[in-house]
Parts: structure tokens; C-alpha cells; sequence
């Protein structure tokens, strides 16, 4: 009846440990310039390759280059997870997906594996990008700074 009482805090968490980086550092310009929406990104640092999914609800696109997925909460907010920039021209190579179209996932859920010795050969900026793309108006503030570490998980916005 009163969908205000019925909505969930929005929590959204770290999709990998790293360095938090500001959009605007990004050196693409759709993503850079919030094109697509606001949101944060994670570089990896010491080895890490697993992106788990930063938000609670239901994979609504998973890139045929398996480099992007799109979660969808219950509150009608579109997050798309992005590995690294200009991945898509590795066509799939060197990324293992978990996940399929309409699955239900949680926060921690894992998303995408990469080869980081595949990333590296080809010398790709790996930052994982997570974009509000639908249903977030609100400007992104994140309970840590940029250039701190975050873990995998870490809970950034409440």
C-alpha cells in the first residue's frame, strides 16, 4: 500500500579489494564524464581477480563479452558492474562469468573472474567500475575517501 515504509536500506559494498578511485579519474570519457550515471570505482591490488556483486537483486543484462553485468534491486535501481576499460575488445578472453541473465544474487555473490596475466599482457586499466545507472538520483557520497583501500565486501555506501 505505502511503498515508503516497504523500502530496504540501499547498501552497497566493495565489488573487490583495492584502491577506491573517483569516476572522474577514469580515463574513459562516457564513464569519467557520468554519462552512464554516478557510482564509484575499485582498482585490484595484490592479485586480486574476483568481482562479487556490490548490491542485492536480479541480473537483468550480463555483456556477451562477459566483461559487464547489470543488477537490478527491488527498489527498481539499475547497477551495471564494469571490469576494466576497453575490455570489451578481448571479445570473453580471459574473463569466467558466474552469473546468468535473471539469477538472483546477494551482496558478496560472485560475478566475474579475470586472467590478470591476460589483462596485463594487453596492458588494460582493470579498475572495476560500478555505475548507478537507473533509479539512483541521488548524488554518490561513499563512507570512505578516495585513494583509501577497500576490501571485497566492505560495505561503502548505507
Amino acid at each position: 500500500m505505502f511503498k515508503i515504509f516497504t523500502k530496504k536500506n540501499f547498501i552497497v559494498s566493495a565489488p573487490i579489494s583495492g584502491r577506491l578511485i573517483d569516476l572522474t579519474e577514469i580515463e574513459d570519457e562516457v564513464f569519467a564524464s557520468k554519462m552512464m550515471g554516478d557510482g564509484f570505482a575499485v582498482r585490484p591490488i595484490n592479485g586480486n581477480n574476483l568481482v562479487i556483486a556490490p548490491v542485492e537483486g536480479k541480473i537483468v543484462s550480463v555483456s556477451t563479452t562477459r566483461h559487464a553485468v547489470g543488477i537490478e534491486t527491488t527498489d527498481g535501481i539499475e547497477v551495471l558492474v564494469h571490469v576494466g576499460i576497453d575490455t570489451v575488445r578481448l571479445q570473453g578472453k580471459g574473463f569466467k562469468l558466474y552469473v546468468a541473465d535473471g539469477q538472483k544474487v546477494k551482496r558478496g555473490d560472485k560475478l566475474i573472474e579475470f586472467d590478470e596475466k591476460i589483462m596485463s599482457e594487453e596492458k588494460l586499466d582493470m579498475a572495476i567500475l560500478t555505475i548507478f545507472v537507473k533509479g539512483y538520483d541521488k548524488k554518490v557520497i561513499l563512507d570512505k575517501q578516495y585513494g583509501q583501500e577497500v576490501a571485497s565486501n566492505e560495505v561503502l555506501i548505507l
